[in-house]
């Protein structure tokens, strides 16, 4: 079965990030999750525009860059021009006065637009917006820090969300408290891809490697 794997950055060594990169690389990750934090949209700061740029600039993998910061239209260029084709950009709906203007400038930059989808956002709320973007990103926990409860109820939300992806051509993409059991219940039914963090991925003794092989071959 086909899935994507995604490191969550935030959850990484900072003491020695470019061997971060390279070992993640190495081992077979898909791509490198950012996420950026203002202290305003969540209550933390988080990674920065320096941080994503020297990922950016460390690897040949795509980015997605998580943006949970307030009115990201006013910054997006910032970011826009230290991105490449190949690299993803969500924003969350909430945070903008008219989200769908942030997603066409994504778009015009000729990266993949994405919008992050909070526990407590209803899929009713983003109808028009699931026609615009590719890939949506699903909290299972509130935004903000690594290490939460997974909250029981988004699975109801996947379950609309999988009825409505063919139709609307887009990709579902789980970010949050992502276990092995996790994985198994949902690649199945037709999620894309999972946020590896310090569940599954960083802080454990194995290789990223091993561990990155071992979620891989789990037996569906």
């Amino acid at each position: 079965m086909q899935f994507d794997l995604m490191a969550s950055m935030m959850c990484a060594n900072y003491g020695n990030l470019e061997q971060e990169v390279k070992d993640l690389e190495a081992g077979g990750i898909d791509s490198f999750h950012i996420d950026i934090m203002d202290g305003r949209y969540v209550p933390n700061f988080a990674m920065s525009l320096n941080d994503m740029r020297y990922i950016a600039n460390a690897t040949s993998k795509p980015l997605d860059v998580h943006l949970m910061i307030e009115h990201p239209s006013n910054n997006i260029g910032l970011f826009l021009k230290n991105l490449r084709q190949c690299d993803t950009v969500y924003i969350h709906p909430e945070a903008e006065y008219h989200p769908s203007t942030t997603l066409q400038a994504i778009i015009n930059a000729g990266m993949t637009p994405g919008i992050a989808v909070n526990p407590g956002t209803s899929v009713e709320t983003i109808m028009e917006m699931l026609r615009i973007v590719k890939k949506v990103l699903v909290m299972s926990v509130n935004p903000g820090n690594a290490g939460q409860m997974y909250l029981p109820y988004v699975g109801k939300k996947i379950t609309k969300l999988l009825a409505l992806k063919e139709d609307m051509d887009f990709e579902i993409y789980w970010d949050g408290a992502c276990s092995a059991e996790k994985i198994l219940e949902f690649a199945p039914k037709g999620v894309r891809g999972f946020v590896l963090g310090t569940t599954l991925l960083f802080g454990k003794k194995q290789l990223y490697g091993e561990t990155l092989q071992n979620i891989r071959e789990l037996k569906f």
